[in-house]
């Protein structure tokens, strides 16, 4: 049986009038985040007067009462399932797990389990932090399916909040290793641009104008020439928009080998390689990103934690391919 969803009826005062609306609820309802309210707004769970209310942006008028639904987490038949998951630090508040390329983070369209989710519930059980939502519980940021490496969970929602927090102010060290197509001129730079949805193909995202998408920041540097052909570089991320790393290496011209979305140019470099190094690029099936080093400030202690992920052997044997090309 489902636990009853909570609600709450939150009114303006004189001086709430005119700001926007997820704001204002950030302030009443103290404890959530204000990336909670707003998905709660967009999943049509919050009304006044009895008339829904889809836009975070609607400005507050003096006064205003809101009824504001929060779906209790059981609504969603959400089920745990048991995997075998590389937990690389787990105390009272946090884990920080190795995610393997081809694991969803969690539940969607097409996809209604076999995610770490459902491995987080069976691993966690009903700990894990609520804020994140009832299809994303513990789940404080994301990586995409084909993309390995390091992810930290939230076990309670105070800890949910304070790495939200970090990672809106950027102090969270996020660290990405990527095989490219080419070599980068300069080695080493910042590729900076708006990121929002293509123009043309809704499902992608692209570099786009100013006063569209989101600022987003990229920071790399090249580890290793293969040649001219390819490199590995380390990417730092100072913004978290999605597919970031993915949008600013191919709008720079060097696509991820294998990217099967950003990358397709890369069936034209591959020619130019050597027998054994064009099988192995030929043959990666997915993007060659790995997040390789996560570090963060304990939401508890406050110590600064910092953790690293080996490279996974699939990308290590096209690195070993492309060096001996």
């Amino acid at each position: 049986m489902s636990d009853a969803p909570d609600r709450r009826t939150p009114r303006a005062t004189p001086e709430d009038a005119g700001i926007r609306l997820d704001r204002f609820l950030a302030g009443a309802l103290a404890d959530l985040s204000r990336s909670r309210i707003k998905r709660l707004i967009l999943e049509r769970h919050v009304a006044s007067g009895g008339a829904t209310i889809t836009d975070p942006s609607y400005r507050v008028k003096p006064a205003q009462q809101f009824e504001v639904t929060i779906p209790a987490s059981s609504d969603l038949a959400l089920i745990p399932q048991s995997m075998d998951l590389t937990v690389v630090h787990e105390d009272a508040d946090l884990l920080v797990i190795d995610k393997p390329a081809g694991l969803v983070v969690h539940p969607g369209p097409g996809r209604p389990d076999a995610t770490l989710v459902n491995a987080l519930l069976a691993h966690c059980g009903d700990s894990l932090s609520g804020i994140g939502g009832v299809k994303r519980p513990g789940i404080v940021h994301r990586l995409d399916k084909d993309t390995s490496g390091l992810i930290v969970v939230a076990k309670n929602d105070r800890a949910h909040q304070v790495l939200a927090r970090q990672f809106a102010e950027r102090s969270i060290d996020r660290t990405y290793c990527a095989v490219v197509w080419g070599l980068p001129m300069p080695p080493a730079g910042e590729i900076e641009g708006n990121i929002g949805r293509h123009p043309h193909h809704r499902k992608k995202m692209a570099v786009v104008g100013e006063g569209r998408g989101k600022p987003a920041l990229t920071r790399y540097v090249t580890e290793r020439g293969f040649g001219t052909h390819a490199a590995a570089i380390r990417c730092n991320l100072a913004t978290g928009r999605t597919h970031q790393i993915r949008v600013h290496l191919a709008h720079i011209g060097h696509p991820l080998i294998g990217d099967p979305v950003y990358g397709r140019a890369g069936g034209n470099r591959i020619r130019g390689l050597g027998a054994a190094a064009a099988a192995a690029a030929g043959a990666f099936s997915r993007q060659a990103l790995h997040a390789v080093v996560i570090g963060f400030d304990h939401p508890t202690s406050g110590e600064r934690l910092k953790f690293s992920s080996a490279l996974p052997d699939d990308m290590q044997r096209l690195m070993d391919a492309l060096k001996a090309d």
